[in-house]
């Protein structure tokens, strides 16, 4: 009989891991298929099978996985956003062409058009801040304009809030568009900009399996003007009104983007109208998010996904009902990681459910402003809010580092050259 196998299309720093060894787990070989499979540490570090192919081209992927099949069962597709949100549509393409369980390619390709998403969501009354989509200097300007500053600027198309900014004034806006339209960021479509009103609230992550909602955080962010995730509570500090509220909203995104099938992740903010919707990704969120479902619920969404993709019945119930929450370890200057310490002892105080750092010693920091910035986090859990609070400030405040800056021709510096000692807020 043949080894039951799962396709990842591409990898993902932070739970890339976590699916590969939940997959292990549930008995299915894990096969890694990536553009450049040496961008993913873990693959070789744990000697996953990886395969290059161009992840872009749907008809190389499925040339991949029928001559994978003549060696394996392959029994389930899923994979990664990374930096291009096509990546999505195109699993589901691939789970359409092999009759394997998957995602409608059509809903996720509207969904991950963030203007397309905010036309069918508004169509549907879902509440979202005032939009406009623009394709030039001047289009941006005059949207903004008719909005009022301050302003979110995004590319239509993207993830990991890469080219989001916020923008307060005149100045900020030329600037961030000068950025977006004149060749620093790196577009995978046409370049199309959307400008959005800035809603003015505490921040939630509304974490959904299927059309059941499992789970709602609160978090918050680094210094503006950019949107890179500093914290993260599970369960968010609600009220029975204010989570009623927001899974109703959530879910009313599903109904208005046709989605439905595996994980969905919505974006809000609690504004003076209530839950205003930011954004609705249709797939587990990223960073630390479904680490901390885990520690507050005992609800393991990749391990559950996973049976999900794999044709298996899965199992959201609650384990237990604790207090999760995490610290994101971002770099606060750009230069060279010249030393780390400190994560061993964190990860050993009582109630720290993981440490985990990105990058090694030696490696140059340059921040893009989103979540390539960050360089660790630390989660921690307990019974209690307050109790979680101080297990959580405990474990960061043992962790230091320090970040040597870039000498003039680039090179590292050396560890003597006094480099600037930095600490997470």
């Amino acid at each position: 009989m043949a080894r039951r196998a799962l396709i990842l299309v591409e990898g993902h720093r932070s739970i890339g891991l976590l699916y590969v060894k939940a997959a292990q787990c549930l008995g299915v070989h894990p096969i890694t298929l990536s553009a450049d499979p040496t961008q993913y540490d873990y693959l070789a570090a744990e000697g996953i099978e990886a395969i290059h192919v161009d992840t872009d081209n749907l008809s190389a992927l499925i040339h991949e996985c029928s001559r994978l099949g003549a060696t394996y069962d392959i029994a389930g597709i899923t994979g990664f956003t990374g930096s291009d949100e096509s990546v999505s549509a195109t699993i589901g393409k691939l789970c359409r062409h092999f009759d394997l369980p998957g995602p409608n390619p059509a809903s996720i390709e509207r969904c991950c058009d963030k203007f397309t998403q905010r036309q069918l969501l508004e169509k549907a009354g879902v509440p979202i801040p005032a939009y406009r989509l623009a394709a030039n200097a001047i289009d941006v300007e005059c949207a903004a304009a008719e909005i009022g500053l301050p302003v979110v600027l995004k590319p239509a198309v993207g993830s990991g809030s890469s080219g989001v900014r916020l923008c307060r004034n005149i100045d900020e806006l030329a600037e961030h568009t000068a950025y977006l339209l004149n060749g620093k960021h790196i577009w995978r479509s046409s370049p199309r900009i959307l400008i959005e009103e800035f809603a003015r609230g505490p921040f939630y992550g509304v974490d959904i399996m299927g059309n059941e909602v499992i789970g709602i955080e609160a978090g918050d962010f680094g210094p503006p003007p950019y949107f890179v995730f500093r914290h993260l509570t599970c369960p968010a500090p609600l009220t029975g009104d204010e989570h009623r509220r927001i899974a109703d909203v959530s879910l009313s995104c599903l109904r208005a983007l046709g989605l439905g099938w595996g994980p969905t992740t919505v974006e809000l903010r609690w504004t003076k109208r209530g839950p205003v919707v930011i954004e609705v990704n249709p797939r587990l969120a990223g960073g630390t998010s479904p680490r901390l479902v885990q520690a507050a619920y005992g609800i393991d969404l990749i391990t559950e996904h996973i049976k999900l993709v794999i044709g298996d019945a899965w199992d959201l119930r609650r384990r237990h009902s604790h207090i999760a929450a995490s610290q994101c370890l971002d770099a606060d200057r750009d230069g060279v990681l010249d030393w780390i310490h400190g994560d061993g002892r964190a990860a050993a105080v009582p109630g720290v459910a993981e440490v985990k750092l990105y990058i090694k010693p030696k490696t140059p920091i340059v921040r893009k402003g989103d979540f390539r910035d960050r360089i660790g986090h630390v989660i921690a859990t307990s019974p209690g809010r307050a109790q979680t609070a101080a297990i959580l400030q405990h474990a960061v405040d043992l962790i230091s580092w320090s970040i040597a800056p870039f000498p003039a021709s680039g090179n590292c510096v050396p560890s003597s050259a006094a480099p600037a000692h930095v600490r997470p807020d």
